[in-house]
């Protein structure tokens, strides 16, 4: 895992310009181009800065970064999301923003400004649990302005169809110049009978007559496994019952519920008995 506060040397709680300060002593340093300079490291500081110098960046890598460093529990198989610095915004075509780390590293040789690779786009499919839960997926990059290579992309809990994964640091890498980022756009298989509303999952549940009259006990298929939910006598067509706990997990830990929704069937014909039933429990007032 990337710690980017010590890569450049500076606090948790730096300044913008105790950042940006720190990162141009280190891009003397480590820039190839430079006497005993490493390009590793140049690139290793190029995308920390390109963190922490960027408010949202740095929020989001502040927020999925913590859980890790304090060595609380992840999701998903291998799930590192300091290193991977998230950014959810939309995938826009006209170009991504890179801040000005092109005009600091412009300043400090002599206005001749760092090439930047291009930035690459991916799609991956992910089932509807997966993105509850958060996964890692693997793939291999090979397009004309990258040579093949396999990349690990870890899926943060929660995300949403259609949404952005960030990858600093990953697209194109040109000799002596910044490298792009690979940008991959998440799409989520549809669940039969669970949706998402923020951190909870919402399904709905049919129930018998008799059932919603006499009370019963319902077997509940979670993402989790399967749990058996008491059905109260007398419950009304549209209650929502809550299951505390098995919904979507937080960035702190925690998870979300689980909300059902209670529909009453009525039958559209009633056998001859049935009928009768009925007559006697309305002489009943019921």
């Amino acid at each position: 895992m990337k710690d980017y506060y010590k890569i450049l040397g500076v606090s948790r709680d730096a300044s913008e310009e105790e950042i940006k300060k720190a990162f141009r002593k280190l891009a003397h340093v480590h820039h190839p181009d430079k006497s005993g300079g490493n390009e590793a490291k140049f690139k290793e500081t190029s995308e920390a800065y390109a963190v922490l110098s960027d408010k949202n960046k740095r929020a989001q890598y502040d927020a999925f970064g913590a859980t890790g460093y304090q060595g609380g529990e992840t999701r998903g198989a291998g799930f590192d999301p300091a290193g991977f610095g998230f950014d959810f915004s939309g995938f826009g075509t006209a170009g991504f923003d890179t801040g000005d780390l092109g005009d600091i590293l412009s300043s400090i040789f002599g206005g001749r400004r760092v090439r930047r690779g291009r930035d690459i786009a991916v799609d991956i499919e992910l089932s509807f649990q997966e993105s509850v839960f958060g996964a890692e997926r693997k793939v291999v990059i090979n397009s004309k302005f990258v040579r093949q290579k396999e990349v690990t992309i870890g899926v943060p809990p929660g995300i949403d169809d259609g949404q952005m994964i960030r990858l600093t640091g990953q697209g194109e890498t040109l000799e002596g110049g910044v490298p792009g980022d690979l940008y991959v756009k998440v799409h989520v298989r549809k669940h039969p009978y669970l949706r998402k509303e923020g951190y909870n999952l919402i399904m709905d549940l049919e129930i018998k007559l008799t059932e919603a009259l006499l009370g019963a006990e319902k077997v509940i298929h979670t993402l989790d496994g399967e749990i058996t939910l008491k059905i109260s006598a007398g419950t009304k067509h549209g209650v929502i019952l809550r299951v505390k706990g098995k919904g979507i997990p937080t960035s702190v830990g925690k998870r979300g519920d689980l909300y059902i929704r209670v529909s009453v069937q009525i039958p559209d014909r009633l056998s001859k008995e049935a009928r009768t039933t009925v007559e006697e429990l309305k002489k009943l007032g019921l």
